[in-house]
């Protein structure tokens, strides 16, 4: 009984952190970003771009509506395993994009940076720094934002192009297109400016706080309860495992490792789930620079 509660409590504060990530990114763009005539990548540019095009559409609501989509495609080309914390995600980041429109007066933030010489830059790169730690910490729980994530999973059943690179040219082309949008060539370059500036901002800030999520991690296990461990990492965590002969050179005992190659905002999750088999497990945990094969990069991409 007290596991259960343990459990049902700790899934409750993974949601909370989660619910508290997406509004702090919605905040960001909402706050900060949109006023400032910034513009971004993924799933939130695109929406930008559709709500300047059918203004009477929330943002929130195309948000949610590109999401959906994007899932459905997902769901008949690469399965429908999608994880509960990434539908989640989409629908309280929907639901907080247009909640922070109706909660803050218009251009609250510029106000206060207007006798500033560059306060729009000033409020891109604040929004950028909000909105990136915001997703930094829905990663650091196991939740996604949906959107590119969708993108890259697509593509990859395919074709194997790694995940920044996809990120990085779905944002440039839709950043891009803003120009199609403004309302003169001058404000067109300005926003392309803006977004370019945005997205570097907001990429830095989430492998600040995930100390390099487009990096790996290794980590290697120790524990008598290898077996559950395994499988519960490949059940729940859905990542790889590969379980290693080792001897203990103290106690001349054979013992069993288990070793998982994960990405870095895996990496917590995959901790947590350890913790809950045996905490007195032996773990080492390091980066990696490079990971190539089933689930990674192709060799061929080098």
């Amino acid at each position: 009984m007290k596991l259960s509660m343990s459990k049902f409590a700790t899934g409750i504060k993974e949601y909370l952190v989660m619910t508290l990530g997406m509004f702090m990114y919605a905040f960001g763009w909402v706050a900060c970003v949109i006023p400032a005539g910034g513009m971004g990548g993924g799933a939130t540019g695109l929406s930008m771009l559709l709500n300047a095009v059918f203004p009477s559409i929330t943002m929130g609501t195309f948000v949610f509506i590109i999401n959906v989509l994007l899932l459905i495609v997902a769901g008949f080309i690469v399965g429908w395993n999608f994880g509960i914390k990434t539908i989640y995600c989409i629908i309280v980041l929907s639901i907080a994009m247009d909640a922070w429109g109706y909660i803050l007066p218009p251009n609250i933030l510029v106000e206060y940076t207007q006798n500033i010489d560059s306060h729009n830059i000033l409020l891109i790169i604040l929004g950028a720094v909000i909105a990136g730690s915001g997703v930094a910490v829905c990663f650091s729980q196991g939740g996604s934002t949906g959107g590119t994530d969708i993108v890259a999973m697509i593509i990859n059943k395919y074709k194997t192009i790694s995940y920044g690179k996809i990120v990085i040219s779905s944002d440039f082309f839709i950043i891009g297109c803003s120009i199609f949008v403004a309302s003169d060539i001058a404000t067109g370059i300005a926003t392309i400016i803006y977004g370019y500036i945005m997205i570097a901002v907001y990429g830095y800030t989430v492998d600040l706080i995930q100390s390099g999520s487009q990096q790996s991690s290794q980590i290697f296990i120790i524990s008598p309860k290898y077996q559950l461990i395994a499988d519960v990492i490949n059940n729940d965590a859905r990542r790889g495992v590969t379980v290693i002969d080792g001897t203990g050179w103290y106690t001349k005992k054979e013992a069993k490792i288990v070793m998982v190659v994960c990405r870095k905002r895996d990496a917590s999750m995959i901790l947590k789930l350890v913790r809950t088999i045996d905490a007195d497990a032996f773990i080492t945990m390091g980066s990696v620079m490079g990971v190539y094969g089933q689930g990674f990069e192709a060799l061929s991409k080098i």
